[in-house]
């Protein structure tokens, strides 16, 4: 899966474990198809060599007196000679604001599925496995407005609230990346994590300031790109009318002849966002519909374990100075 922050995939065993995305998408329930992929994940990993693979995300902080001290590391105060803690409750309960593009041309698909389908299902699945760690999974979609939000919680039926909510259809015409970033900037008082999943198919003028926004709020950010193989490889092969989904204008188009400009095009604008998100810090993904959402899951949880032992290394730097 190409990404910006991506490296070689887990040694899972491989796709052939993994659910076949059509199959996937003909479970009408959204829940269900979060547990398959949820479940298909860890019996690929069960079968690779990361056996005890851990996602718990850990911070340090210098102990005070009244801390409880059953979350002290021993093992840094036998390098420092210093006391740290390594877990708090309140600071290391993840808390995930899953922000999901629903804009019209998101309900574009060449598959059985659409592009829409495929990011809401990638969104339940780390609702799914985020509460399922403890932590505290929230909602906002959008179009050119916010839509639906529902704050991170971790409780009793909220789970199901966000699943509700992920059923929606797209409804709205334009994306507008600003105004979700600019609310959720907003409404993140406490560092956490931001997931955005859109096909990015909008001017990106706006972009990196957005995201600079939430980065230097402390937040971590991740970014998904969702797109049809059609879409990447134009393979359309006689002249025929094309109809822009969020703006409704019919074009006649020639494929073969404007082929290699479209594809020199969208490279350009794929790789503008690639380089905004390593700009500042942020994980770019690049999803491709027909791609089992397994290796999605796979990447996240790489990018976080790797992001946590910077943490980690800092922190002992930090305590030994």
């Amino acid at each position: 899966m190409p990404g910006a922050t991506s490296t070689a995939p887990f040694s899972l065993a491989r796709e052939r474990s993994f659910a076949d995305p059509k199959a996937l998408m003909a479970i009408r329930n959204l829940e269900l198809r979060a547990r398959v992929v949820v479940e298909g994940f860890w019996k690929g990993l069960h079968r690779s060599p990361y056996h005890g693979f851990s996602v718990e995300f850990t911070e340090y902080r210098q102990y005070s007196p009244g801390d409880d001290t059953r979350y002290l590391d021993w093992r840094l105060y036998a390098r420092s000679d210093r006391h740290y803690l390594k877990r708090f409750e309140d600071e290391t309960n993840l808390r995930c604001h899953l922000l999901v593009d629903q804009s019209r041309s998101m309900d574009y698909g060449s598959l059985t599925y659409s592009k829409s389908d495929y990011a809401r299902t990638l969104a339940a699945t780390l609702a799914w496995f985020l509460h399922g760690q403890g932590d505290a999974v929230g909602l906002l979609s959008f179009d050119e407005r916010v839509r639906d939000y529902l704050p991170p919680r971790h409780r009793h039926g909220h789970l199901r609230q966000v699943m509700l909510a992920l059923e929606h259809q797209p409804e709205g015409r334009r994306t507008n990346l600003s105004e979700p970033l600019r609310r959720v900037a907003e409404l993140a008082r406490k560092r956490g994590l931001i997931v955005l999943l859109s096909d990015l198919l909008t001017p990106l003028d706006e972009l990196e300031r957005s995201l600079a926004r939430l980065t230097a709020a402390g937040h971590e950010v991740v970014l998904w790109q969702t797109l049809d193989p059609n879409e990447l490889a134009f393979a359309f092969q006689r002249p025929m009318l094309f109809q822009d989904l969020e703006s409704q204008q019919d074009v006649y188009v020639d494929p073969q002849a404007l082929r290699s400009e479209y594809q020199r095009r969208l490279t350009g604008h794929c790789r503008q966002a690639e380089i905004i998100c390593q700009k500042l810090g942020a994980a770019f993904y690049r999803l491709v519909t027909d791609q089992p959402l397994e290796l999605a899951l796979a990447d996240f949880l790489r990018g976080r374990r790797r992001r946590n032992k910077l943490i980690r290394r800092g922190a002992s730097r930090f305590s030994s100075t």
